[in-house]
């Protein structure tokens, strides 16, 4: 299925690729891998912990395919949910589950053939035995791949006990860490004021009012940056542009905490006050910034009520997203205060908008400063990743570009750095052979190996 020039449409695509891109190390600077399971070096007992639980992409799948959901996140067997999804993959064909499926069987099990019903116990007992050897823990998944780095995904509570243990190991690949601290900032959250409660328990500050919660998440940022963290992330729907005086969100956060409704306009303007003190943070630390911005979280709420969150039933929202972006970089640039910042949208309506957004604030104090990120979620597939970067290339300079990431949960998931960079060296080697670029393999070669891995070990500077 997965032969030596996968995607790869001519003699320029297959040189682009075998000679420049395919030796480059992984730089996967934002995912959502447990650095409990990375400290423990863990082994999966089968492919089905290892693969199956936890992705709600092939969850999604399963479900409309009319499997029953004791096969998916239920009680059945880890052969009998393997064997459901083997039974799903053949109707996958043309969805990027089909060619992931198959280039992880390939890369990590060299498993070659494609995956049916009639060969799924043969390849689940294949897999269980390499699974169960050393070089199959979780480390050993990560340092087959050549990860040089990667960066998990954590809230400002958390101790970070299992990153100082990695960073005490012998583990090759460095691995540190994103502050997630969304909980914070979304006000009308259930919940939110036992959160609050649990970040003053870890800062050791009792939260009563908004510059005690300011002074939490600055304890965090400190507690983080001690570690090695170096960048924050923020799943938001959208930013807002709003007004706001700190008198008002003071009162808006005491409003919370006393346990009054929140309005929607007045938790606009906490949310923006909050990121804007936190994004001056970020600044005086040297951090790099993202935002993905536009997903419908848990649409379904009988299934959120049964499965909880990132199960499976979130997609695009249509938010708007250009004038917000706007008002809040425009409010840091005016006080030299916005850092290196990465966005991302999951809704493709918003291309050209973030595209052209980015070119407002790069003022050339840093290559690239503010970055559009590579096609996200929805859009991580062969045709999401041609139009980002495509509309990129048009509107503002795809050679600065930081390339991709995982943000996955899967330990399997890397072979999606080959799936991009094979894309990337199509979408040159196809330009090459019509003669719209030269044919300069050493020039194009070396854009995209700085695309691959050269511009992220600049950009993060780790």
């Amino acid at each position: 299925m997965i032969q030596d020039n996968f995607i790869l449409d001519n003699k320029f695509s297959e040189e682009l690729y075998h000679d420049f891109a395919k030796k480059m190390p992984i730089i996967d600077y934002h995912n959502h891998l447990s650095p409990e399971l990375l400290a423990s070096n863990h082994t999966f007992k089968n492919i089905t912990k290892a693969w199956i639980d936890g992705d709600h992409y092939k969850w999604r799948a399963m479900r409309t395919l009319g499997i029953n959901e004791k096969y998916i996140t239920g009680d059945a067997t880890d052969i009998e949910k393997f064997e459901k999804w083997a039974y799903a993959v053949p109707y996958t064909m043309r969805n990027p589950l089909y060619h992931w499926t198959h280039l992880e069987l390939s890369r990590y099990f060299e498993i070659n053939d494609l995956l049916t019903p009639k060969n799924s116990k043969e390849i689940f007992e294949e897999t269980h035995t390499k699974l169960n050897s050393p070089n199959f823990s979780a480390r050993g998944l990560i340092s087959m791949m050549n990860v040089e780095l990667l960066c998990t995904t954590e809230d400002p509570t958390d101790n970070l006990e299992h990153h100082q243990s990695l960073l005490n190991s012998d583990f090759k690949t460095k691995v540190t860490t994103a502050f997630r601290p969304d909980k914070s900032i979304i006000i009308q959250n259930e919940g939110y004021n036992a959160y609050i409660d649990s970040l003053g328990q870890i800062a050791n500050i009792t939260i009563t009012t908004y510059t005690d919660l300011c002074s939490a998440l600055k304890n965090r940022i400190e507690y983080f940056h001690k570690y090695g963290c170096r960048l924050c992330d923020h799943g938001l729907n959208q930013l807002f542009k709003v007004d706001f005086t700190e008198t008002e969100v003071a009162a808006i956060f005491k409003k919370k905490r006393e346990g009054k409704a929140v309005s929607f306009d007045e938790a606009k303007k906490f949310q923006m006050a909050l990121l804007q003190f936190l994004s001056e943070l970020y600044h005086e630390h040297g951090w790099v910034q993202q935002f993905h911005l536009g997903a419908l979280r848990n649409n379904n709420s009988r299934m959120h009520k049964i499965l909880g969150p990132d199960t499976g039933w979130d997609s695009m929202g249509d938010f708007k997203q250009a004038e917000g972006l706007s008002s809040f970089f425009d409010r840091l640039d005016s006080k030299d205060k916005l850092t290196k910042t990465i966005i991302y949208n999951l809704n493709p309506t918003d291309n050209e908008v973030m595209a052209t957004m980015i070119g407002n604030y790069n003022d050339g104090s840093v290559k690239g400063k503010v970055q559009w990120g590579s096609g996200w979620w929805f859009l991580d597939q062969k045709e999401g990743m041609i139009d980002q970067m495509n509309v990129l290339s048009n509107m503002g300079i795809l050679s600065t570009f930081v390339g991709m990431l995982t943000d996955s949960r899967s330990f399997l998931s890397f072979p999606r750095h080959e799936y991009f960079r094979r894309i990337l060296c199509n979408l040159f080697g196809k330009e090459i052979e019509s003669g719209e670029l030269p044919n300069d393999m050493e020039w194009i070669g070396k854009i995209v190996q700085d695309i691959c891995y050269n511009n992220a070990k600049e950009y993060f500077n780790f």
